[in-house]
């Protein structure tokens, strides 16, 4: 059976990682979350004290960008892959509110979404691939063979980002989580270099009232009728 890649595209907290893994899990793919990528180098400049991103912090970023070395590695407890950076599981770090107040700005820079592009690229020799973001149906894998793009509403989006991170353990605001997701659809579309767009061939997903599972019901099903399976 033919193995194919899947981009799943969408807006901040649209619960694309969750159903990235479970579709992979389900199919049996290699998962790649691409927002880890930029997510573990906005902790790697604030650790290193380049923020905020003054032009001589992102010139001494984009010079460290050599020393960063990201990879995937299984997380037996889980099944899925979590993020590395130098030789460090950072998979519970980048999700930090902080984290997230950064990483737009991070992700907008060229020579950083460049670098990040190049590594994503090279997973397309894998076996059956999943990988969600930003940009991977329009740029990463423009000939994916399948593109999801999903969207919910902004307050359906923060409350489930804000009972996440409250059952990790983290202490926010509602309120602080809600102008963070907003704020971040904004750099996304607006950035220069490959905004958030939705893809012509992309299938458009709001999962306001689905829930995960049917979800996956919907893309299994899509999938079937697609490509035989």
């Amino acid at each position: 059976m033919r193995k194919i890649i899947i981009a799943i595209d969408g807006y901040a907290s649209t619960g694309k990682s969750s159903l990235a893994k479970l579709l992979s899990s389900h199919l049996n793919y290699t998962y790649i979350n691409s927002g880890s990528m930029y997510r573990a180098i906005t902790y790697y400049a604030i650790r290193n004290k380049l923020i905020p991103l003054t032009k001589k912090n992102i010139n001494s970023l984009i010079g460290l960008l050599s020393k960063i070395q990201l990879d995937y590695k299984i997380n037996k407890s889980t099944g899925f892959s979590d993020i590395y950076l130098n030789g460090s599981n950072l998979e519970s770090e980048i999700k930090s509110l902080e984290v997230s107040n950064y990483v737009s700005s991070v992700a907008e820079i060229p020579k950083i979404r460049k670098h990040v592009v190049e590594i994503q690229k090279s997973f397309q020799h894998k076996g059956g691939l999943v990988m969600d973001g930003r940009d991977i149906g329009s740029v990463v894998f423009p000939n994916a063979d399948l593109k999801l793009f999903l969207t919910a509403s902004d307050h359906i989006r923060a409350k489930r980002r804000f009972d996440e991170l409250i059952n990790e353990g983290y202490e926010i605001n509602y309120d602080d989580i809600f102008n963070n997701i907003i704020s971040r659809d904004k750099k996304d579309t607006e950035r220069k270099d490959s905004p958030l767009i939705i893809p012509k061939d992309a299938v458009v997903i709001d999962n306001s009232k689905m829930s995960i599972i049917d979800q996956l019901n919907f893309i299994i099903k899509l999938i079937k009728s697609r490509f035989n399976f």
